[in-house]
């Protein structure tokens, strides 16, 4: 039975509120299309109606330019591991977690497709850093770099038939039809789903 967002937000919560004081560095991760976005945005309003602190970084603000990825030839792999800064975000993850400052970050703009340096700020005080993303525990190079910073990680994930659905609807969102929006599922989404899926850590909530 597939479970709405709030559900699986509300039972991540149960699970955060019982990690250690301190900052928490949480990791919510899955395949493109699991909900992963919806749930860590759903969490972050439950640990402020806790009166916890809490903010959102997702990797997406990673994405290589379009421009670099035409000239290496992977605009259509666009999501794929190695069309991100995977390096520049273990750097980060590991700034936050060390750091005891303010930190600037970027952020994707999904409408004009780029990502915004100096988007976003992450204050030294928050509590909760609710990082969301495909590859948050892959083991690979250069993102199993990161399992040492986690507090804790989430899994949230759904069958391939329900991905594909949910991927599909989004690319509908965008105004593509249906044979564009079943080329990039089919060549591309599903491929790095089904790689997440077979190619990552254990996480120690699985929703």
């Amino acid at each position: 039975m597939k479970l709405p967002p709030e559900t699986l937000a509300k039972q991540a919560l149960e699970h955060v509120l019982r990690l250690p004081d301190g900052r928490k560095l949480i990791a919510i991760a899955g395949p493109p299309g699991s909900g992963k976005s919806t749930v860590a945005a759903v969490l972050h309003h439950l640990l402020g109606a806790q009166g916890k602190t809490s903010a959102v970084v997702p990797m997406d603000g990673f994405h290589l330019d379009n421009a670099i990825l035409d000239a290496r030839g992977l605009r259509a792999r666009k999501g794929a591991p190695e069309t991100f800064d995977g390096a520049g975000f273990c750097n980060l993850v590991q700034r936050i977690a060390h750091d005891g400052a303010d930190i600037v970050y970027p952020v994707f703009d999904r409408s004009r497709d780029i990502a915004i340096a100096g988007a976003a700020v992450l204050s030294k005080d928050v509590e909760y850093v609710l990082f969301e993303g495909n590859y948050l525990m892959l083991d690979g190079a250069p993102w199993d770099q990161l399992a040492q910073f986690w507090t804790s990680s989430i899994w949230i994930d759904a069958p391939i038939v329900e991905l594909e659905r949910r991927l599909m609807q989004r690319w509908f969102d965008e105004g593509f039809s249906e044979t564009e929006a079943r080329f990039k599922v089919g060549e591309n989404d599903l491929l790095n789903a089904k790689h997440v899926q077979s190619n990552s850590r254990t996480c120690e909530l699985v929703l």
